[in-house]
Protein backbone atom coordinates (compact mmCIF):
# COMPACT_ATOMS: atom_id res chain seq x y z
CA UNK A 1 0.00 0.00 0.00
CA UNK A 2 1.63 3.26 -1.15
CA UNK A 3 1.17 6.31 1.04
CA UNK A 4 -0.98 9.17 -0.17
CA UNK A 5 0.92 11.64 -2.30
CA UNK A 6 3.53 9.02 -3.26
CA UNK A 7 4.04 10.27 -6.89
CA UNK A 8 4.54 13.85 -5.76
CA UNK A 9 6.98 12.79 -3.05
CA UNK A 10 9.00 10.74 -5.53
CA UNK A 11 9.14 13.64 -7.98
CA UNK A 12 10.32 15.99 -5.25
CA UNK A 13 13.12 13.60 -4.28
CA UNK A 14 14.22 13.23 -7.91
CA UNK A 15 14.17 17.01 -8.40
CA UNK A 16 16.32 17.59 -5.32
CA UNK A 17 18.75 14.90 -6.39
CA UNK A 18 19.16 15.84 -10.03
CA UNK A 19 17.93 19.43 -10.18
CA UNK A 20 20.10 20.76 -7.38
CA UNK A 21 23.16 18.55 -7.71
CA UNK A 22 22.99 18.23 -11.47
CA UNK A 23 24.94 15.80 -13.60
CA UNK A 24 27.60 15.25 -10.91
CA UNK A 25 25.04 13.57 -8.65
CA UNK A 26 23.65 11.46 -11.48
CA UNK A 27 27.18 10.41 -12.41
CA UNK A 28 27.81 9.22 -8.89
CA UNK A 29 24.48 7.35 -8.68
CA UNK A 30 24.73 5.60 -12.02
CA UNK A 31 28.46 4.94 -12.04
CA UNK A 32 29.35 7.30 -14.88
CA UNK A 33 32.14 9.84 -14.76
CA UNK A 34 32.16 13.40 -15.95
CA UNK A 35 35.15 13.83 -18.27
CA UNK A 36 37.83 16.04 -16.75
CA UNK A 37 38.58 19.21 -18.70
CA UNK A 38 41.56 18.89 -21.01
CA UNK A 39 44.74 20.20 -19.43
CA UNK A 40 46.39 23.00 -21.35
CA UNK A 41 50.09 22.97 -22.02
CA UNK A 42 52.04 25.85 -20.50
CA UNK A 43 52.71 27.44 -23.84
CA UNK A 44 49.04 27.37 -24.75
CA UNK A 45 48.13 29.68 -21.86
CA UNK A 46 48.21 33.10 -23.48
CA UNK A 47 46.43 36.07 -21.95
CA UNK A 48 43.50 37.22 -24.08
CA UNK A 49 44.70 40.79 -23.83
CA UNK A 50 47.81 39.97 -25.86
CA UNK A 51 47.59 40.13 -29.64
CA UNK A 52 48.23 36.69 -31.13
CA UNK A 53 51.43 35.81 -32.94
CA UNK A 54 51.76 36.73 -36.59
CA UNK A 55 53.97 34.82 -39.04
CA UNK A 56 54.76 36.29 -42.46
CA UNK A 57 54.67 33.16 -44.63
CA UNK A 58 56.04 35.19 -47.52
CA UNK A 59 59.40 35.39 -45.74
CA UNK A 60 59.56 31.70 -44.80
CA UNK A 61 61.88 30.75 -47.65
CA UNK A 62 63.98 33.92 -47.27
CA UNK A 63 64.85 33.90 -43.58
CA UNK A 64 67.37 31.36 -42.30
CA UNK A 65 69.81 30.94 -39.38
CA UNK A 66 72.49 32.83 -41.30
CA UNK A 67 70.52 36.06 -41.85
CA UNK A 68 68.04 36.23 -38.96
CA UNK A 69 68.16 38.35 -35.83
CA UNK A 70 65.96 38.69 -32.74
CA UNK A 71 64.52 41.75 -31.01
CA UNK A 72 62.85 41.42 -27.60
CA UNK A 73 60.71 44.38 -26.50
CA UNK A 74 60.19 44.27 -22.73
CA UNK A 75 57.82 47.25 -22.79
CA UNK A 76 55.58 45.73 -25.47
CA UNK A 77 56.02 42.14 -24.26
CA UNK A 78 56.76 41.08 -27.83
CA UNK A 79 59.49 39.17 -29.62
CA UNK A 80 60.36 39.83 -33.25
CA UNK A 81 62.30 37.42 -35.44
CA UNK A 82 63.57 39.44 -38.35
CA UNK A 83 65.48 39.28 -41.61
CA UNK A 84 66.94 42.70 -42.34
CA UNK A 85 64.17 45.20 -41.54
CA UNK A 86 61.37 42.73 -42.25
CA UNK A 87 59.48 40.93 -39.49
CA UNK A 88 59.02 37.21 -40.02
CA UNK A 89 57.51 36.50 -36.58
CA UNK A 90 55.79 38.98 -34.24
CA UNK A 91 54.79 37.13 -31.09
CA UNK A 92 53.67 37.83 -27.52
CA UNK A 93 56.09 36.88 -24.76
CA UNK A 94 56.58 37.15 -21.02
CA UNK A 95 59.85 38.53 -19.68
CA UNK A 96 61.32 38.74 -16.17
CA UNK A 97 59.23 40.01 -13.28
CA UNK A 98 60.40 42.58 -10.71
CA UNK A 99 63.50 41.35 -8.96
CA UNK A 100 64.23 38.98 -11.85
CA UNK A 101 64.21 41.46 -14.73
CA UNK A 102 65.36 40.28 -18.14
CA UNK A 103 68.69 42.03 -18.83
CA UNK A 104 68.74 44.68 -21.54
CA UNK A 105 71.44 44.96 -24.17
CA UNK A 106 73.03 43.23 -27.15
CA UNK A 107 73.37 39.46 -26.94
CA UNK A 108 73.59 36.45 -29.19
CA UNK A 109 72.37 32.87 -29.07
CA UNK A 110 74.93 30.93 -27.03
CA UNK A 111 73.31 27.51 -26.92
CA UNK A 112 70.35 25.63 -28.38
CA UNK A 113 68.61 22.75 -26.60
CA UNK A 114 65.17 21.47 -27.74
CA UNK A 115 64.39 19.75 -24.41
CA UNK A 116 66.21 21.88 -21.86
CA UNK A 117 65.45 21.87 -18.12
CA UNK A 118 66.21 24.54 -15.57
CA UNK A 119 69.12 23.96 -13.22
CA UNK A 120 67.62 26.38 -10.68
CA UNK A 121 63.80 26.24 -10.75
CA UNK A 122 61.67 23.11 -10.65
CA UNK A 123 60.14 20.51 -8.34
CA UNK A 124 61.15 17.95 -5.74
CA UNK A 125 59.69 14.57 -6.71
CA UNK A 126 59.73 11.15 -5.06
CA UNK A 127 60.84 7.84 -6.58
CA UNK A 128 57.48 7.30 -8.25
CA UNK A 129 57.64 10.70 -9.91
CA UNK A 130 55.02 12.31 -7.66
CA UNK A 131 55.64 16.01 -7.02
CA UNK A 132 56.26 16.53 -3.31
CA UNK A 133 57.16 20.23 -3.51
CA UNK A 134 56.65 22.38 -6.58
CA UNK A 135 58.12 25.71 -7.60
CA UNK A 136 61.34 25.27 -5.67
CA UNK A 137 64.69 26.96 -6.16
CA UNK A 138 67.90 24.97 -5.77
CA UNK A 139 69.51 28.17 -4.51
CA UNK A 140 67.37 28.36 -1.38
CA UNK A 141 65.44 25.07 -0.97
CA UNK A 142 66.63 21.68 0.23
CA UNK A 143 65.17 18.42 -1.07
CA UNK A 144 63.08 16.52 1.50
CA UNK A 145 64.27 13.03 2.37
CA UNK A 146 63.48 10.53 -0.39
CA UNK A 147 63.05 13.13 -3.11
CA UNK A 148 65.17 14.50 -5.91
CA UNK A 149 65.16 17.67 -7.99
CA UNK A 150 63.60 17.84 -11.47
CA UNK A 151 64.16 21.07 -13.36
CA UNK A 152 61.29 22.98 -14.93
CA UNK A 153 60.79 22.23 -18.61
CA UNK A 154 62.18 24.91 -20.96
CA UNK A 155 61.47 23.45 -24.39
CA UNK A 156 63.09 24.92 -27.51
CA UNK A 157 65.59 26.76 -25.34
CA UNK A 158 67.86 29.38 -26.91
CA UNK A 159 70.33 30.66 -24.32
CA UNK A 160 71.14 34.38 -24.52
CA UNK A 161 73.31 35.01 -21.43
CA UNK A 162 75.94 33.13 -19.46
CA UNK A 163 73.65 33.32 -16.41
CA UNK A 164 70.99 31.14 -18.05
CA UNK A 165 68.55 33.67 -19.52
CA UNK A 166 67.07 32.47 -22.76
CA UNK A 167 63.95 32.04 -24.88
CA UNK A 168 61.74 28.99 -24.38
CA UNK A 169 58.13 27.74 -24.16
CA UNK A 170 56.22 29.03 -21.13
CA UNK A 171 53.04 30.57 -19.73
CA UNK A 172 52.16 34.05 -21.03
CA UNK A 173 49.89 35.82 -18.49
CA UNK A 174 49.99 39.15 -20.32
CA UNK A 175 52.76 40.75 -18.27
CA UNK A 176 56.36 40.17 -17.17
CA UNK A 177 56.22 37.06 -14.96
CA UNK A 178 59.30 34.91 -15.52
CA UNK A 179 62.51 34.57 -13.52
CA UNK A 180 64.38 36.39 -16.28
CA UNK A 181 63.84 34.23 -19.35
CA UNK A 182 61.72 35.16 -22.35
CA UNK A 183 58.69 32.87 -22.48
CA UNK A 184 57.16 32.05 -25.86
CA UNK A 185 54.00 30.29 -27.13
CA UNK A 186 54.41 26.56 -27.74
CA UNK A 187 53.67 26.83 -31.47
CA UNK A 188 56.06 29.75 -32.02
CA UNK A 189 59.12 28.69 -30.00
CA UNK A 190 60.08 25.86 -32.41
CA UNK A 191 59.75 28.18 -35.40
CA UNK A 192 62.20 30.63 -33.84
CA UNK A 193 64.45 27.74 -32.78
CA UNK A 194 64.63 26.52 -36.40
CA UNK A 195 65.52 29.95 -37.80
CA UNK A 196 68.36 30.87 -35.42
CA UNK A 197 71.76 29.38 -34.71
CA UNK A 198 74.50 29.73 -32.12
CA UNK A 199 75.76 33.23 -32.84
CA UNK A 200 72.46 34.77 -34.01
CA UNK A 201 72.25 38.39 -32.75
CA UNK A 202 69.57 39.24 -30.19
CA UNK A 203 68.74 42.67 -28.80
CA UNK A 204 66.70 43.04 -25.60
CA UNK A 205 65.31 46.55 -25.29
CA UNK A 206 62.86 48.41 -23.13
Amino acid sequence: MRPAGYPQTLLAILFCTFGVFGHHASAQLFGTRTPAPAMKKPGDLIHRGQAPAKVDKGLESTINPDNSHVIVSVGKQRVYLMVGEQIYIDTPCSTGKRGHETPKGDFHVREKDPDHRSSIYGDFVDRSGRVVRSGVSTQIDSAPSGTHYVGASMKWFCRLTDTGVGMHVGILPGYAASHGCVRLPSDIAPLIYQKVKVGTPAVIEQ
